[in-house]
């Protein structure tokens, strides 16, 4: 039997230290920064319009509301009365303060609740911007203003109400 010397593996040349690399997670730095660019705008945006969007939702209620209650109400100024805290129910329904709106009646023959006699409806109301101090909003206009109108007709074969 003939032994084989034992040969030893090539060494190989020993390789420096690797040296950190001064970019090595840049890009997760970047990423994060753009993201926070690009998603505050986009969240304000998302807020603004949901506010909006909630007091479209408040004065429409409370202008169909406020039809409602002043058509089968007893007498005008009681249906005005009903149609001013109907409204206020409509805007607090959807957080916003009843002071903030408005509700102003018109009707179409006199008195107002006429058999078949129309009664408009008109209601406002001021969204604010969310996350403006209240201060800023003296100097600067930073409300939405959202109207909607409704039309209510009194009960025709009603009795005629003053």
């Amino acid at each position: 039997m003939s032994a084989r010397p034992a040969t030893r593996p090539a060494r190989r040349p020993r390789a420096e230290p690797e040296r950190p690399d001064p970019e090595a997670g840049a890009a997760l730095v970047e990423f994060l920064g753009t993201a926070v660019l690009l998603l505050v705008p986009l969240v304000y945006l998302v807020l603004t319009v949901a506010q909006v969007q909630a007091g479209a939702f408040a004065v429409e209620g409370a202008a169909r509301e406020a039809g409602r209650a002043m058509v089968t109400a007893d007498s005008s100024q009681a249906g005005a009365q009903r149609a001013r805290e109907a409204a206020g129910i409509a805007f607090a329904d959807q957080g916003f303060a009843v002071a903030d709106g408005s509700v102003s009646l018109e009707c179409s023959a006199d008195p107002c609740l006429t058999p078949g006699a129309t009664v408009g409806v008109r209601t406002r109301l001021a969204v604010p911007l969310p996350f403006v101090p209240t201060a800023l909003r003296g100097w600067v206009p930073l409300e939405i203003p959202v109207t909607a109108t409704h039309v209510a007709t009194v009960d025709e074969y009603g009795q005629a109400r003053s």
